[in-house]
């Protein structure tokens, strides 16, 4: 599978200092998913996804 799943969505416009797609992300690793963030400009979120054969694995 080639695809990615978005785990969660986070407003860009945060409070100064806070990361809370990154600290989600981090979470997430430490439980060994491979969570990555990006930004969808469309919508002005961070979306923390995981890719490819990960994603199957955390949508099941």
């Amino acid at each position: 599978m080639n695809g990615r799943t978005v785990l969660e969505r986070f407003p860009a416009g945060g409070p100064r200092g806070s990361w809370p797609a990154e600290e989600f992300a981090h979470a997430r690793r430490m439980e060994g998913l491979p969570a990555e963030v990006v930004m969808d400009l469309a919508t002005d979120a961070f979306l923390v996804i995981v890719r490819g054969e990960a994603a199957a694995d955390a949508a099941a």
